[in-house]
């Protein structure tokens, strides 16, 4: 009798221990998770903290975008290919559930993107000048409408500039049909379909002074003929060689000189420093990721230093389990270039841009 009761005793003594130890985790685990700061509410009195998400991942990052983003933008899913496949057909679903989210979150949303060179299919420039320009114009007027006081800000046109110093504007089916009248045209018919957005030009590579020079002039003729635009995207795609936190300086002090707003729109910074270096690291180098986060401090504090200019920042992805550099430009190479790792944790380069 004695021995049943020591084994009882004994049994119970076992179970307390063990959820003892299971409450320990339990409440270290929320400690770590109390402990780690939102990113957009230190950034509150500076400007929204946003991501690119898909209608898939808003669920995968469901925590992380509530607690550290209060600004979305659909990766692809406002693409022509994607919302405009053909002639008079829409699928705003997509779409629609990334917007759906961010309303029931309060988080903005930005558009992206009116106006591309890639990811609009072949049907959209056929026949002639006057019949692509008036296809461009139902489709803002659809896509713009549809969204009319849900997205705050579009990306209208998208990498209209040529890589080329001896050029102007790219080679591609846009500009080589309607040349600049594209560009006028499609800021005029986003602003007649939603005069309260803001209306953005975005482009990669802004940080070089070249192409600096031909984003300023481009904006200029604009606002001179008197265009609605109202901002510049400087994507913001880095790597750890290229371009330094001061060419970005110059650039947001260059096009405050129009007046226009500026936001960083697909910020990411890779780990290697070539974007055709080929290494692929299966685990990031400890020394890449201390340069990763340098960078990011020092961009952050030049970000922070031109409040009122600077009306937004946007990082490309959420975590590193889910990155477009993962497929580009080296195929199967892996890269991890945000601010949470593949488990969702705060990086190096987190902590530096949080706490200032």
């Amino acid at each position: 009798m004695v021995s049943k009761m020591i084994k009882q005793r004994f049994s119970i003594l076992v179970l307390l221990l063990i959820l003892l130890t299971f409450s320990l985790g339990f409440l270290k685990e929320e400690a770590k998770n109390m402990e780690v700061p939102s990113l957009k509410e230190a950034y509150k009195d500076y400007f929204p903290i946003g991501a690119a998400v898909n209608h898939l991942n808003i669920y995968t990052y469901e925590d992380l975008l509530k607690k550290h983003f209060n600004s979305l933008t659909p990766e692809n899913q406002m693409k022509w290919e994607v919302i405009h496949p053909k002639p008079y057909v829409y699928d705003f679903g997509p779409a629609d559930e990334i917007v759906d989210f961010a309303m029931k979150n309060g988080m903005k949303v930005r558009g992206h993107t009116l106006v591309w060179h890639n990811q609009t299919p072949g049907w959209v420039y056929a026949g002639t000048k006057d019949e692509i320009l008036a296809r461009l114009k139902e489709h803002i007027k659809e896509v713009v409408g549809h969204y009319k006081g849900k997205v705050y800000a579009w990306d209208v046109v998208n990498e209209a500039l040529s890589d080329n110093p001896n050029e102007f504007l790219r080679k591609a089916p846009w500009y080589d049909i309607c040349g600049e009248e594209v560009i006028e045209k499609a800021f005029i018919w986003a602003h007649e379909a939603d005069p309260d957005a803001k209306l953005f030009y975005n482009d990669y590579n802004l940080e070089d002074p070249i192409k600096r020079e031909k984003a300023y002039r481009l904006v200029k003729k604009l606002k001179d003929k008197g265009v609605p635009i109202h901002g510049i995207g400087i994507q913001g795609h880095w790597t750890l060689a290229w371009p330094t936190p001061k060419m970005l300086e110059d650039s947001i002090k260059r096009f405050a000189e129009l007046g226009v707003e500026v936001q960083v729109t697909e910020f990411d910074i890779s780990i290697y420093y070539d974007r055709n270096e080929n290494n692929n690291f299966k685990v990031p180098p400890e020394d890449r990721l201390e340069r990763q986060a340098q960078l990011y401090k020092e961009a952050f504090a030049i970000l922070r230093k031109y409040k009122g200019i600077v009306t937004g920042v946007t990082f490309w992805g959420v975590a590193d389990d889910y990155t477009w550099l993962y497929f580009w430009p080296v195929r199967g190479r892996e890269d991890y270039p945000l601010l949470f790792d593949k488990n969702h944790n705060p990086k190096k380069a987190f902590w530096e841009i949080v706490k200032f």
